[in-house]
């Protein structure tokens, strides 16, 4: 949707999405092949780009990047301006077994202006702090601390970052 006599532009959903919910922001573009569920929330001035699944406890902050190919389970918590790279992976669950429903959901973090680049795993319950970065492809088993780099598998603090 477009502005129209000075009003601000309402969300836009590309017309081969699913988008199930009605708490999305005001400037947020949906693009093609995203499925957005009920009970999920998201911010102003979002980029969710095409091929992304975003499940219904869910809560997507302001100003907010989602790259290609990204699923947000239940339990995952994005600050304001928080990028996530493509093909990133979170999880929910630290044993999955198929058709276990009765598992316990660990929410997961990202803090306001943290970066995830491309390919990373983040296991549950893990916090990444404000403005901290997550290399390229790394492996995130442990809370990542604010401001700070992490690479590899297992990421480790990069010195000099």
């Amino acid at each position: 949707m477009s502005k129209h006599l000075g009003e601000p532009m309402a969300h836009f959903a590309h017309a081969l999405s699913d988008v199930q919910s009605i708490e999305i922001g005001t400037g947020t573009r949906i693009w093609q092949f995203v499925v957005i569920l009920p009970g999920a929330r998201i911010g102003r001035d979002c980029n969710i780009c095409s091929h992304c699944f975003i499940e219904n406890d869910v809560i997507v902050g302001n100003r907010v990047t989602v790259k290609c190919g990204v699923q947000l389970w239940d339990g995952l918590r994005l600050g304001d301006d928080v990028h996530i790279g493509p093909n990133v992976t979170f999880t929910n669950d630290k044993y999955p077994q198929s058709r276990n429903v009765d598992y316990p959901c660990l929410p997961t973090w990202v803090e306001d202006g943290a970066s995830i680049g491309g390919g990373a795993t983040i296991l549950p319950g893990l916090r990444i702090g404000a403005g901290a970065r997550v290399g390229a492809g790394a492996v995130v088993t442990k809370d990542v601390p604010p401001g700070v780099t992490v690479v590899g598998n297992p990421a480790r603090i990069l010195i000099n970052s």
